[in-house]
């Protein structure tokens, strides 16, 4: 599958800010799934910033969510195999 320049550029934008990029550092270094919950300790912003990004993150098909109860888990979307998120790894 080819990526098409309007994706190409939803991931380049959603990887163009700190705080995106260690939102999935942050899933990677939790094994691939990491809780909504945990990232504003990784992160320091405050609920409406983290929800904006996870957002920007979801549309650019880096990552998806799941709903578990009252909180949600992200994972790496795998539906773009070429894509970045298949190669972040945890540092």
């Amino acid at each position: 599958m080819t990526l098409t320049l309007k994706q190409t550029e939803k991931i380049s934008k959603a990887l163009g800010d700190i705080n995106r990029l260690k939102i999935l550092h942050y899933i990677a270094g939790k094994g691939g799934c990491g809780e909504c919950s945990g990232l504003q300790d990784v992160i320091g912003l405050a609920q409406p910033s983290i929800s904006h990004h996870v957002k920007i993150l979801v549309e650019s098909g880096l990552i998806d969510g799941e709903k578990e109860g009252r909180n949600y888990s992200y994972h790496p979307e795998y539906r773009h195999p070429e894509s970045i998120s298949f190669r972040i790894r945890s540092a």
